[in-house]
């Protein structure tokens, strides 16, 4: 008997049409991976297994778990099948827990709410969960607040909650999406340890199909509220029927065509740099310490060239690229673009500042939701000293507009009315208005869909052979770096320990934290990549 069964599920919301015979099945110990794009319905099949849903919803069809009609069963059942049976991990773990409440009460407080124990024996539950989720109390005590931890460790405390009851099924809905590969590679091997140990079902939603090949047992594929395939892991790549199915596969290994090539000219040179931070410690007697995020780091952008920056969180990749970007002072070293410093003196260079833009990861959080489009594409006219006005204005930003695939008459809508691979193409054309030499891309895909990512690295290539652009292109996603950019420097503990054609770094790597980061990326089965 399957642990759940979904059967012939549809869902409207108020009459408009949300999922349409969704059908699927998990077993107990095996692992369900749900693939699809923004809005194929992934996250409303699993929010309509718990019945998780909003008001004006309408089910009909067939959710069974452990042999239990859940469309039957009240909000007071429900209440107590969610927790107790059905746990939930979610995508921002930062968001999902409470900010003000230690990871210790936050674990337990679903222990209390489901059992009737004293809070001393729920909080040695909570440990043991934690625990369990590679928490250890000698490492990770309970007092701990989330923002003490980072984002691979939040996302454990997450789990720790999902598993504090050991549920009989385990959704996790899109659980690695902002992790580094290595994290990334962590939570999984985590996941399925935990699937392992206590024979639950694990509903793992993704939109990326290389996490989920080697971890599923079998794979469902969404489009527009509907399933359009199904099957076993092994066996689904190799029998691929569907064409989206087919347009995920080749959208996932995705390698943009790029027609110019890099002149041997440098662009920017970054010579020694080094930027400390003062750390102040707890307490009265608290001593004042020195942290050096970036040591010494040396190296070069020939113009034309797109040169990809990997490394897991806290390897000094952002504090770097602020630097560049002239927004953090350095205490040692030079950043020279096109042979000017960056900074003069304490200050940074407007001049040379002007000539540099970013492109960040949240294209939805880097706007202001108050404003119009135009009014957001032109907000880099604070850089120059005699910005256009009148029509000369909204002519350029009509140009930015179109040259990144959008209308003109877009910059009288608000953000909020865009898609996510719109908002990045925005945030494109921001960086592009001021015509820019050196664009900064910071894991500025990492957050898309593998389709809307696939558009978006095409229209990056296309602009930079148009314009002559330059790219340095920060990203975890070591595939992306692998099939969009010419060398790449590898980052550990604020030190680049190796760097060098892109080809021949991921080829053959030669410093042991290369090895590590690429053993860690998820790859799609050799014989349909």
């Amino acid at each position: 008997m399957s642990l759940l069964s979904i059967e012939n599920l549809s869902l409207s919301i108020h009459g408009a049409p949300i999922l349409r015979d969704v059908s699927m099945q998990i077993e107990p110990g095996r692992i369900l991976g749900v693939i699809g794009e923004s809005g194929s319905g992934k996250s409303m099949t699993a929010f309509a297994a718990m019945q998780l849903l909003p008001d004006g919803s309408v089910c009909d069809g067939r959710i069974e778990l452990n042999g239990q009609e859940v469309l039957d069963l009240g909000e007071q059942d429900l209440c107590r099948m969610r927790g107790r049976d059905v746990g939930m991990v979610f995508q921002e773990p930062m968001t999902a827990l409470n900010p003000i409440r230690t990871i210790g009460d936050q674990v337990a407080e679903t222990i209390l709410i489901h059992e009737k124990v004293s809070r001393g024996a729920a909080m040695e539950r909570a440990a043991e969960a934690l625990r369990r989720a590679e928490l250890p109390q000698d490492r990770f005590p309970l007092s701990r607040y989330p923002f003490e931890l980072s984002g691979g460790q939040r996302q454990r405390v997450v789990i720790a909650m999902a598993i504090a009851l050991r549920p009989k099924l385990l959704i996790a809905d899109e659980p690695t999406t902002a992790l580094d590969v290595t994290t990334q590679a962590q939570i999984l091997d985590l996941l399925k340890r935990l699937v392992a140990e206590d024979g639950m079902g694990l509903m793992l939603i993704s939109h990326d199909l290389a996490v989920v090949a080697d971890l599923a047992d079998d794979i469902v594929i969404m489009r527009k509220g509907e399933v359009v395939e199904s099957g076993p892991a092994d066996s689904l790549f190799r029998t691929m029927q569907h064409p989206y199915s087919k347009a995920l596969l080749a959208a996932s290994t995705h390698a943009p065509d790029r027609e110019g090539a890099p002149q041997d000219v440098p662009l920017l040179q970054v010579q020694d740099v080094v930027r400390d931070y003062t750390v102040h410690m707890r307490g009265w007697w608290g001593k004042t310490t020195t942290f050096q995020a970036v040591k010494g780091v040396s190296f070069e952008i020939r113009k034309g060239e797109s040169l990809g920056l990997v490394g897991e969180s806290g390897c000094g990749k952002s504090t770097l690229t602020r630097a560049i970007l002239g927004l953090e002072e350095v205490q040692g070293g030079s950043i020279l673009l096109d042979g000017q410093p960056v900074f003069t003196g304490h200050h940074a260079n407007r001049d040379i500042r002007r000539r540099m833009q970013v492109v960040f990861q949240d294209p939805y959080g880097s706007f202001n939701p108050r404003w119009k489009v135009g009014r957001l594409i032109a907000e880099p006219y604070h850089l120059l000293e005699q910005p256009p006005a009148g029509r000369a204005k909204a002519r350029a930003i009509a140009e930015a507009l179109e040259s990144v695939g959008l209308q003109s008459e877009d910059q009288h809508k608000y953000i909020h009315e865009f898609s996510g691979g719109q908002r990045q193409r925005i945030a494109i054309a921001r960086a592009l208005i001021i015509k820019p030499e050196l664009i900064i891309l910071d894991e500025a895909v990492s957050a898309l869909d593998v389709s809307v990512r696939a558009q978006v690295l095409d229209l990056l290539a296309d602009l930079g052979d148009r314009f002559g652009l330059t790219y340095l292109f920060i990203s975890h996603d070591l595939s992306v770096v692998r099939n969009v950019t010419d060398r790449v420097l590898v980052m550990k503990a604020g030190e680049i320990v190796e760097q060098g054609e892109t080809k021949a770094v991921f080829d053959a790597p030669q410093h042991e934290y290369t090895k590590q980061l690429i053993e860690a990326a998820p790859v799609l089965p050799a014989d349909v990549a």
